[in-house]
């Protein structure tokens, strides 16, 4: 397996641009916004994670009705994204907890902290993990947080950046290490649409892949075509 350097991770990023084009950020959501479609996306595809939050949004145009309204409702909102008996009482907790502690439905005060401390305060609230709390630190308040989700963390693995046994937790440290600061926005963006139309989980195209002679998947499974008695 080879170790996973800046470099090595500009040279992906490249290819990956050449291939899609580069990866723009889009205007922010506010950061509570940002970690209550986080949570919605939680074990979901992306059009059903939206929906979710949008019919969210319709039945309560603001966070005080949802924290005040019954879980049940809340789960009704969102049901269409699925898991919704375990993310609506996680919604209004995180809800009830903010306001509880800060006397407002705002998560704005995150941008002015150190990105460590902003992680850490994120995943002390209910249903946040590392992947939850980097998406909102990146997406929201454009602090250079690697978030590793399913496809970022298959990816990984197939070219091997970081060992296939570890895990998503393992592969933040990892990753988060060696992502150049500059590249960190463009690098997940772009991994997570390669994963989309390219690298899938199922049948990856490796054959279109631009980056099958950096990976490691691809190098092992050409090899196996050539061995003796294969039936490929």
């Amino acid at each position: 397996m080879s170790k996973p350097t800046p470099q090595r991770i500009r040279r992906l990023n490249a290819l990956l641009e050449r291939a899609y084009g580069r990866a723009e950020p889009c205007a922010p959501y506010p950061p509570l916004d940002s970690l209550i479609g986080t949570i919605l996306s939680q074990n979901t595809n992306a059009a059903n994670s939206r929906e979710g939050y949008c019919r969210l949004k319709k039945r309560f145009p603001r966070w005080e009705q949802a924290a005040a309204a019954p879980v049940s409702a809340i789960a009704s909102a969102i049901r269409v994204s699925g898991l919704s008996n375990t993310k609506a009482p996680r919604i209004k907790a995180i809800l009830r907890h903010v306001h509880a502690e800060r006397g407002r439905y705002s998560l704005a005060f995150l941008r002015k902290m150190p990105p460590v401390e902003a992680a850490a305060y994120l995943c002390r609230l209910p249903g946040v993990g590392p992947k939850t709390a980097a998406c909102v630190l990146l997406f929201s308040c454009g602090m250079p947080v690697f978030p590793v989700d399913t496809h970022v963390l298959r990816i990984s693995k197939r070219l091997g950046l970081i060992h296939r046994r570890k895990s998503a937790e393992e592969a933040h440290k990892i990753l988060g290490g060696v992502v150049p600061e500059d590249l960190v926005y463009s690098f997940h963006v772009l991994l997570i649409h390669h994963g989309r139309v390219m690298c899938r989980a199922g049948r990856p195209a490796c054959e279109r892949c631009v980056l099958r002679r950096s990976c490691k998947y691809y190098r092992d499974k050409v090899r196996s075509k050539k061995r003796p008695g294969s039936n490929t």
